[in-house]
């Protein structure tokens, strides 16, 4: 199969720099995947994995909290609000921060803007859990 360059960059610098076969990914209008010569396009993305496919059947997973991708025949890069591989996930500070937005989420006196950036948290927290387990 042919390969393409993915590039997955934060704020804070370039997470992954590699060549794949397929990139998947949870874009605002559903799960997207893309292959070498893909159309060119641009999508917001969710919180959520992406899944790196090389080799035939390599599989490596990035979780992200959302931001853009681009596609280009020969490229797809990744702007990303916040971005770690599975094996730096620090999975017991995740859990710390989902018990955390959990535990804002059942306080009935939280205002409305608060209950969203708790419901976010939550979302961040458990999609780094899931990365770090690989149970996407």
């Amino acid at each position: 199969m042919k390969t393409f360059n993915v590039n997955i960059v934060t704020p804070d610098g370039p997470v992954v720099d590699t060549n794949v076969e397929l990139v998947s990914a949870k874009a605002q209008s559903g799960e997207l995947g893309i292959m070498a010569g893909h159309v060119p396009m641009v999508a917001p993305l969710q919180i959520g994995a992406v899944r790196l496919v090389s080799d035939g059947n390599k599989s490596e997973l990035v979780a992200i909290s959302g931001g853009f991708l681009e596609v280009r025949p020969d490229q797809v890069t990744i702007l990303a609000q916040a971005a770690e591989k599975a094996e730096n996930i620090d999975v017991a500070r995740a859990k710390e921060a989902q018990m955390r937005a959990e535990r804002r989420l059942q306080d009935n006196k939280q205002d409305n803007v608060d209950f969203k950036r708790a419901e976010l948290a939550l979302k961040r927290a458990i999609n780094r859990v899931s990365v770090y387990e690989g149970k996407l």
